[in-house]
């Protein structure tokens, strides 16, 4: 294989990082560049810093060109990718989000990128841990991590004060945002405590932050899930807190909607609430309030074990000719080097995938302006290595997230949370028999 084609030094990438360039076709003396064509879901900003860094690779060698194509949002471009999967219209390289893994991989359409670490004696250990944890299955690696988040709590400083609460330390439990919940509705008149978006992504975190899996079958990873393994004391007890905080008058119901929560919070309606670490920069720099970041909380009675990684990872195309995938992988490696990393960091709020990236100068002078950006790190390389922080695999997972999300906002317009509870893990129950049955494997 060939090694090292984009590989900058730590000055260049930092310097060509910073010049903003087209990630268009490969035209004119382009020609004889081998083209990479790489279809993503990255908007705003995220998609400003991504074409900065595709034009930077670009500029950096002279053997490939990449093509940055936006293809809308995870769950619009998957089954686009199916849809063209094994023939010439299919992209060489696909961001595809964490919960698609075992449907990527039941495509047929993929290459692993093992081989590929294999033959040069790539070092994965390399990456960060509690990332690379999720995407090793069966032995194996099939995809790269690319843009990695988990949730944190983001809350408001001046409300904590207001309500006599120390600011610098949030509430680490269920029952403890409850409690401080309470003091800031007394004290901030308008404002709720906490508000929590109906969202299944939310729902796995706190289950994982317990210590509960997911599905039974270790999380679906020693063999192919059969049933649920939430239905439990872990598992109910965030329909219960929830259910609490509205008998208490404390919880604020933006219901399914991310945006309208994240106005709500910089409005100062609520004064707590979580959502992707990925979000970071948004909400620091556009609240008129101090704002901290915490880690998401547990059940008191559970010790903390951690979060489950979020976002995607890239994926190669089979069907292609080997300079195409030679090229993909060189690509893949860029993207993981300390530089590029640094800069994905900083201008997204998504982790980096390679550690050494917290070690570069932008990152850190960015600490120093932003030292709330640090906390999604730190509660990431706390995490306990266990099967409820690798997190769950199975095809069904985003036909499960939307029956939580259904059963949660249920709870948020009043319906009894036990009974909801009930309703959504025999919904999930037989989603999880209808994909085993379409695959033939019951």
């Amino acid at each position: 294989m060939k090694k090292g084609i984009g590989l900058l030094s730590s000055a260049a990438a930092l310097v060509m990082l910073a010049a903003c360039g087209s990630s268009g076709g490969a035209s004119g003396g382009d020609s004889d560049k081998t083209v990479v064509t790489f279809w993503h879901s990255m908007g705003g900003q995220a998609q400003v810093a991504l074409d900065q860094i595709v034009s930077s690779y670009n500029e950096s060698q002279d053997e490939v060109h990449v093509n940055a194509e936006f293809q809308g949002t995870y769950e619009e471009s998957l089954p686009k990718f199916h849809s063209v999967g094994g023939t010439e219209e299919a992209p060489t390289i696909i961001q595809v989000q964490e919960i698609g893994t075992m449907s990527m991989i039941n495509s047929g359409h993929i290459v692993p990128i093992q081989p590929f670490i294999d033959e040069e004696g790539y070092d994965m250990s390399g990456l960060e841990e509690n990332i690379i944890n999720y995407y090793h299955i069966d032995g194996q690696f099939y995809s790269m991590p690319f843009n990695s988040s988990t949730p944190v709590m983001y809350y408001n400083k001046d409300a904590f004060e207001t309500a006599g609460l120390d600011p610098d330390s949030p509430p680490e439990t269920f029952e403890g945002i409850e409690e401080a919940s309470k003091k800031i509705v007394v004290a901030n008149e308008g404002m709720k405590g906490f508000a929590l978006q109906a969202y299944g992504w939310l729902f796995e975190e706190l289950l994982a932050n317990q210590g509960g899996h997911l599905l039974n079958n270790e999380n679906g990873r020693d063999d192919v899930a059969t049933e649920v393994a939430f239905d439990n004391d872990k598992g109910r007890s965030i329909f219960e807190w929830v259910e609490r905080m509205i008998e208490e008058d404390t919880f604020m119901n933006y219901g399914t909607n991310s945006d309208n929560m994240v106005a709500g919070f910089l409005a100062g309606e609520v004064a707590m609430f979580m959502q992707s670490s990925a979000t970071s920069r948004d909400v620091i720099d556009n609240a008129p309030f101090d704002v901290g970041v915490a880690f998401i909380p547990h059940a008191e009675e559970v010790e903390r074990e951690g979060v489950v990684i979020g976002g995607a990872s890239l994926w190669m195309s089979s069907g292609k000719e080997e300079a195409e995938q030679e090229a993909a992988w060189d690509f893949m490696k860029y993207l993981a080097t300390p530089e590029v990393q640094a800069e994905w960091h900083v201008g997204t709020g998504y982790f980096a995938i390679n550690p050494d990236a917290y070690n570069e100068q932008v990152v850190q002078e960015a600490y120093e302006d932003m030292p709330q950006l640090q906390t999604a790190v730190q509660q990431l390389q706390s995490t306990k290595k266990s099967v409820a922080t690798q997190g769950a695999l199975m095809d069904m997972i985003p036909e499960e997230r939307k029956i939580i999300e259904t059963a949660l906002e249920n709870v948020f317009n009043g319906t009894d949370a036990q009974t909801a509870f009930d309703e959504a893990v025999k919904q999930v129950n037989a989603a999880i028999e209808q994909a085993n049955k379409a695959r033939g494997d019951s």
